[in-house]
């Protein structure tokens, strides 16, 4: 029997490609250079399915083009919003993700972002690295301590209730805003907070984790920030479209916020150098998920999908 043909858009794990060429037709990425959309309009035309990674960007435009046979999306990410899911609806293709398996890595993430913005760690780092660390006393490089903070969590979802889990462990307050309020047994003693605005106003870490739809891009903004506690701290490990940069460098600068830990921008690649150029901003290069542990498991559910779907089932984790 003729296998299916699959085109694995970026280098994945190892043990993942290995899995894939063995009961796939695969074409892989060696060099994992990211194709253009050319390149994966006509590499799309070539396969009966493709595993990207959010990097690769399945537009209306690109959907349109890439012909009948390509069956399934099988998202190497949790995030779809680098997929048209209403166009690869409407021409038939079949759309999966991620979920669960990188809650805990992308939470990890957020509580460095969060220590680092709070105890000033890139501008520590920095001094040391330069050779510029020659002074000492108990005015020097003070930080915010996040100790019986206000932790707010703007998304409980998977990765959102993993995190305040976290939080809880830095015996901070959890409070929450969510599209509905979740029950007893996973809020955990969270505060419910049933506007945005409602949440705002008590959060003294503010963690983003809810996806990048329409309604939520920009939804950190010159309004909304004006709205935290002075001094707050802004986590983002989500969609870097969640937050108006020039607003956030704004309240950075003015020191209405004291810090920001971010791991997502709105370009990726490269990032903002105006926030880079911030010394009270601790920054990574979008790396939540970014462990030997989470990159296999989200390869192998990827390839869940891709074999539910080849067996005539529904994959677990369909999206469109």
């Amino acid at each position: 029997m003729t296998k299916p043909k699959l085109f694995i858009a970026r280098k994945l794990r190892a043990a993942v490609e290995a899995r894939a060429a063995r009961d796939y037709d695969v074409v892989l990425n060696p060099e994992d250079r990211l194709f253009s959309a050319e390149e994966l309009v006509a590499m799309c035309r070539q396969v009966d399915a493709v595993l990207p990674c959010h990097s690769e960007r399945f537009s209306a435009e690109v959907i349109a083009q890439v012909g009948p046979r390509l069956k399934i999306i099988a998202n190497h990410s949790v995030g779809t919003d680098h997929v048209d899911l209403v166009a690869a609806k409407a021409a038939g293709i079949v759309v999966t993700n991620t979920p669960d398996v990188l809650s805990d890595a992308t939470a990890e993430i957020a509580m460095l972002c969060m220590l680092g913005a709070a105890r000033r760690g890139a501008e520590g780092d920095a001094m040391i690295r330069a050779g510029q660390w020659d002074f000492w006393s108990p005015a020097f490089m003070v930080g915010r301590q996040v100790t019986g903070k206000r932790f707010g969590v703007l998304g409980m979802g998977r990765v959102g209730q993993v995190t305040a889990q976290r939080a809880r462990g830095f015996g901070m307050e959890v409070h929450y805003h969510n599209r509905r309020r979740l029950p007893a047994h996973l809020e955990q003693g969270a505060v419910f907070h049933e506007t945005l605005e409602g949440l705002l106003a008590v959060s003294d870490v503010l963690s983003l984790h809810c996806p990048a739809t329409p309604e939520n891009m920009g939804v950190i903004n010159a309004r909304t920030l004006a709205l935290l506690p002075d001094r707050a701290i802004v986590v983002n490990t989500a969609r870097g479209g969640l937050v108006d940069e020039a607003a956030l460098i704004a309240a950075l600068r003015s020191g209405k916020l004291f810090a920001a830990g971010l791991d997502v921008f709105q370009t990726e690649p490269g990032g903002n150098p105006d926030i880079a150029a911030l010394p009270n901003v601790f920054l990574l290069p979008h790396i939540g998920s970014a462990t030997e542990e989470t990159r296999d498991a989200m390869g192998f559910r990827a390839l869940d999908n891709l074999d539910a779907f080849f067996a005539g089932t529904a994959p677990g984790d369909r999206v469109a």
